[in-house]
């Protein structure tokens, strides 16, 4: 099964090399890498040239293909003819050795995945084994005989009724699907409707007839979640959490925190109308008290934490975002 590996990169030579020596010592190693580079100077570049890394393709664009979803688009279009899996992962990761393996193996074994992702491990979750007879605790969420807590967001929003059943990475009517670090460290497969793009693979076949929207300029966030929503539609999508890696988040090519709260709430409305076009009236409500009582928590990190400037501008971002989805609903781009 030939795989090619798109790595969209934007000024952080540093840990895309890192990232690179963890591909370079994998089980199964990509029959190419494209290195999609929007960074505004040559280090990138330098630091590559540094560096001895088989098969990799490297491409600087221009403004007109910059930013995290159009980068991937170009990625595809620059992808071998030949090759049957494109995998994505983002710049600040490192892999565990048989990264590849495994998250290929997800297409062996269910021969109609159109897409699958990897699992992240150090995503502050801390799971533990759900014993028999052991009563169920409030502020637990529980699968597949595994159970961790909840954050005091999720507990806020079960108290208020606002918590779905859904399983991880499915969206409910009222949006804010869970991520799939509720996903238990089982080593199955699981099925879902979304995934991180960060940490994904795809056939290049459906890559060939859906693109990543390019609603979702610059930095992306939930540009993922639009693209396998849409996915997910045409066919059957995993997690694979045999499939594990370490995302580092690293800081630099981030939106400031004000502009990053506004993302937050903009994209986040984006991706919930995509899925749902008309939701019922109680859904729309459940979304905007959902809105609010994360801008509530966030303002309250002003007190509870260190990063007091962090908190404020975000919390002020999230409000902006808030009324401008009001005055001006975010549109597709044509």
């Amino acid at each position: 099964m030939k795989f090619s590996l798109i790595i969209c990169t934007y000024m952080r030579p540093e840990p895309l090399v890192k990232l690179l020596n963890s591909v370079n010592i994998q089980s199964k190693y990509p029959d190419e890498i494209l290195i999609i580079d929007g960074s505004l100077d040559k280090e990138t570049k330098k630091a590559l040239d540094k560096n001895n890394f088989k098969n990799l393709k490297y491409f600087l664009v221009s403004d007109r293909d910059r930013g995290l979803t159009r980068q991937r688009n170009f990625g595809i279009s620059k992808v071998a003819s030949d090759s049957e899996i494109v995998c994505f992962l983002d710049d600040d990761i490192v892999l565990e050795t048989d990264y590849f393996e495994n998250l290929l193996n997800t297409y062996n074994l269910f021969p109609s995945a159109l897409g699958a992702a990897g699992y992240i491990i150090n995503n502050n979750a801390a799971w533990s084994l759900n014993l028999e007879n052991e009563p169920l605790q409030y502020n637990h969420f529980y699968y597949d005989g595994w159970k961790r807590k909840y954050s005091q967001r999720y507990v806020l929003r079960k108290k208020m009724g606002l918590l779905d059943d859904c399983p991880p990475g499915f969206m409910p009517e009222s949006g804010n699907a869970k991520a799939l670090s509720f996903f238990p460290p089982t080593n199955k497969i699981y099925p879902t409707e979304s995934f991180s793009g960060g940490v994904s693979s795809f056939r290049k076949e459906i890559l060939d007839k859906i693109k990543f929207s390019e609603y979702f300029e610059g930095y992306g966030l939930y540009e993922d979640t639009d693209f396998t929503f849409r996915l997910s539609k045409l066919g059957n999508i995993y997690v694979n959490t045999s499939a594990k890696l370490y995302h580092y988040h690293d800081e630099a090519g981030r939106p400031n925190k004000f502009e990053y709260g506004k993302m937050v709430l903009r994209n986040g409305w984006y991706v919930w109308r995509v899925a749902f076009p008309k939701p019922r009236f109680k859904s729309r409500i459940e979304w905007n008290l959902i809105a609010w009582l994360l801008i509530i928590i966030r303002a309250s990190n002003i007190v509870s934490t260190k990063k007091k400037k962090e908190a404020i501008t975000e919390t002020l971002g999230r409000i902006y975002g808030w009324f401008s989805i009001i005055i001006n609903p975010p549109k597709e781009k044509k």
